[in-house]
């Protein structure tokens, strides 16, 4: 049958929206599908509690979304997407103490570790911003593809880094150094003791410094309206409320590009993928799932340091064995009763998302994928512990268990936000052994957080894709 289209992306996170603009940009005919009456996988602003107060679903805080090489190149700005810097991108709250800031500053941000614990961090840090101009383009982008010449000695140098556990890494930069280490660690859903498990820490850590971790304001959904605006300006046809349970309910095209993760490809796909890409996503493994809330608050959050209301993001959770305890619970099937949280504050910086005086406020905790029970109870016990009367500022609360998240996104199987567990071995093999990951045999290709570089909001899986299709298609 005659392709109707050139290019049919199913899904619309950013990532498929950005495969589909540069097909669209290039002179190729488009199709655009999303299940859903707006387009935005993790990238949606909804009112989830009461009347004038807009929350984000999923991701809120962006520090990709402004350091990423194809959303630089898009110019989102252009079409309306305004960034707000936060004084401080992280605090970390400790129990009977000042929290640890992580500032723009890199001395600023020693001083607050202190002592030789701040020396190490300075020192890793500078390290790794002096490398990241020429890392930027091998870590975003597939492992097992050969590196340039000039990236040999800075992977040299990245690599042990990345790799050392967390638990091993942290330490080094003394007991407040090591509790900043671990937050940023528990990024990767994985557990501290885990190789592989500052990899994350590293790059998160560095981007604070180097480009801070900004809001979208309004909300995150103001990326999806900034990159949907490029998207009708470029000519692609959008098809909203459209679910792809088949592929031959897809019209004819020459390349299909699917931002599904690999449980759905697997099961969209089965016989139709040659067997040794079955068997591979077949055995791809899943990582934890969240349970998040949403809050409407009378009044800001009553952090024990006052401090902590500078940052946007808050890591919760105390000190790293505290940290190392909670996540290590999720991978042996349990919640922990005092768990590692990530929060954002955004109405202290932005307050179009509530009305004059009133906040919204977003924290989740990590579970097993699957896990269904309810945690509220555990986390905001939690949250008393480091900031108390939190409970006696809330107006309303909305809830979202692994069920809810991928019933909201199937692409968030057994709530599992990242597309994959991020264990050293799926970081290379993502979804499976190939210098080319995006190409899932004859003209269908993938640009989910299921192949590299995972889970983020950078479009950098949508960018390869399109690459893979130009050069399988032509």
């Amino acid at each position: 049958m005659q392709s109707k289209y050139d290019l049919v992306v199913v899904g619309s996170g950013v990532n498929g929206m950005v495969c589909a603009l540069l097909a669209a940009q290039r002179g190729l005919s488009v199709l655009l599908t999303e299940g859903q009456a707006s387009l935005g996988g993790g990238v949606r602003t909804r009112s989830l509690t009461l009347e004038g107060f807009r929350h984000d679903v999923c991701s809120a805080v962006h520090p990709f979304g402004r350091c990423s090489p194809v959303l630089r190149g898009l110019n989102l700005e252009a079409e309306g997407l305004e960034w707000i810097d936060p004084p401080a991108p992280v605090a970390h709250p400790m129990l009977g103490e000042d929290a640890v800031m992580l500032y723009r500053d890199l001395a600023r941000t020693a001083s607050e570790i202190g002592s030789m614990g701040g020396v190490v961090y300075r020192s890793l840090m500078t390290v790794l911003q002096n490398c990241w101009d020429i890392l930027e383009e091998p870590l975003l982008g597939p492992a097992l593809r050969p590196p340039a010449p000039k990236t040999l000695l800075p992977l040299a140098v990245f690599g042990p880094m990345a790799a050392a556990p967390a638990s091993w890494l942290g330490p080094l930069m003394g007991r407040r150094g090591a509790a900043l280490w671990a937050g940023l660690a528990a990024h990767s859903l994985l557990p501290m003791e885990s190789p592989g498990s500052s990899a994350v820490a590293c790059v998160l850590g560095l981007l604070a410094h180097k480009v801070g971790w900004p809001l979208p304001r309004g909300g995150a959904s103001a990326i999806a309206q900034a990159l949907e605006k490029k998207l009708r300006t470029a000519g692609v046809e959008i098809k909203l409320d459209s679910w792809c349970t088949s592929v031959v309910d897809l019209p004819p095209a020459r390349a299909v590009v699917f931002d599904l993760t690999a449980a759905q490809l697997s099961s969209l796909l089965g016989p139709r993928l040659v067997t040794g890409r079955r068997k591979s996503l077949n055995r791809y493994r899943l990582g934890p799932g969240i349970f998040k809330a949403d809050y409407a608050l009378r009044e800001p959050v009553p952090w024990s340091d006052p401090r902590v209301a500078e940052a946007g993001t808050i890591h919760i959770g105390g000190d790293l064995q505290a940290i190392a305890c909670s996540e290590r619970a999720v991978w042996q099937g349990r919640v922990s009763q005092e768990p590692f949280l990530l929060a954002v504050q955004p109405t202290l910086f932005d307050p179009t998302r509530a009305p004059e005086g009133k906040h919204t406020f977003w924290v989740y905790l990590h579970t097993p994928n699957g896990w269904q029970g309810d945690a509220t109870e555990i986390l905001e016990h939690q949250m008393e512990r480091f900031a108390p009367g939190f409970k006696e500022i809330v107006l309303r609360r909305s809830v979202m268990n692994v069920a809810d998240f991928q019933e909201y996104n199937p692409n968030y199987v057994g709530g599992d936000i990242l597309g994959g567990a991020n264990t050293l071995y799926q970081v290379v093999a993502r979804p499976f052994l190939s210098p080319d990951p995006y190409h899932l045999g004859g003209n269908m290709f993938c640009c989910s957080a299921s192949v590299p570089p995972g889970g983020g909001v950078h479009g950098m899986g949508g960018f390869h894709a399109f690459q893979s299709v130009l050069k399988h298609l032509g």
